[in-house]
C-alpha cells in the first residue's frame, strides 16, 4: 500500500510524522491512539486528519519515511563510478547498519507484532523495505559495470542472497535482547564477510 497521492503535505506534516513515529515505536500500531499521536506531535486531531485519513495511512507514511532515509543505496544505483566491490560494500554497510539500528529494530518488531491482525502493515513493510531494496540492488547487479565483473543469471535471486548475508545472527540477538549494543567493528566485520562471500560466488573467472 502506497500512501503517495493519498495524503497532502503542509507546514506541520513533518511534525505530525515525527510525533507518530515516536508513539508507534513506543506503543505499537494497535496501542497507539490518534489522541496520543496528536499530543506528541503538538497538533490538533483536526490537523492530523487533514494530512492522513486514518491511523493506518499514518503508520505506513512513517514506515516509508524511515526506509527512504536509507538513500545511500539509491546513490549507488543512480550511477556512480565507484568500483563494483566498493559499491557492494556500501550497499552491505547501509543494510547492516539499518537492520541493526534502533529504528530498524523498532520497525521490524512493530510490523511483525501487528502483521497477523493487520496484514496490510506487513505488506507495506515488505514493499517499502526488503522488496524495494532488493529491487534496487538487482538493478545495480544488472548494470554494465557489475555485469562485466560478476557472472549473474538471476539478479533478483542474487540481490536477495546479498541482503540475507547482511542479516546475521546479530540481528536476532538484538531483536530478542540477547545483545543490546552493536559496535562499528561488528558492522564492518559483517559487511566485509557478506561482500567477500558474495564475490566468491559470483565473480567472473
Amino acid at each position: 500500500m502506497d500512501v503517495e497521492g493519498q495524503v497532502k503535505k503542509g507546514r506541520k506534516f513533518d511534525q505530525v510524522l515525527e510525533g507518530a513515529r515516536a508513539v508507534f515505536m513506543r506503543e505499537g500500531f494497535e496501542g497507539a491512539s490518534v489522541d496520543e499521536i496528536a499530543r506528541d506531535a503538538g497538533v490538533s486531531k483536526a490537523t492530523l486528519y487533514s494530512y492522513f485519513p486514518d491511523k493506518q495511512h499514518l503508520f505506513i507514511a512513517v514506515l516509508q519515511a524511515e526506509c527512504d532515509q536509507q538513500s545511500e543505496i539509491e546513490f549507488v544505483i543512480a550511477g556512480s563510478d565507484m568500483p563494483v566491490p566498493d559499491a557492494l560494500r556500501l550497499i552491505c554497510r547501509t543494510l547492516v547498519s539499518f537492520v541493526l539500528s534502533d529504528v530498524g529494530q523498532d520497525i521490524f518488531r512493530v510490523c511483525v507484532a501487528e502483521a497477523q491482525r493487520f496484514p496490510e502493515l506487513g505488506h507495506a513493510f515488505y514493499e517499502s523495505g526488503p522488496h524495494r531494496w532488493n529491487r534496487k540492488i538487482a538493478q545495480f547487479l544488472e548494470s554494465p559495470a557489475a555485469q562485466a565483473m560478476l557472472d549473474i543469471e538471476d539478479s533478483n535471486l542474487a540481490a536477495d542472497q546479498l541482503a540475507q548475508l547482511c542479516r546475521t545472527d546479530l540481528m536476532l540477538k538484538k531483536v530478542f535482547g540477547i545483545q543490546t549494543e552493536v559496535h562499528d567493528a561488528d558492522i564492518e566485520r559483517i559487511t566485509n564477510e557478506a561482500c567477500e562471500t558474495f564475490l566468491a560466488r559470483y565473480r567472473r573467472a
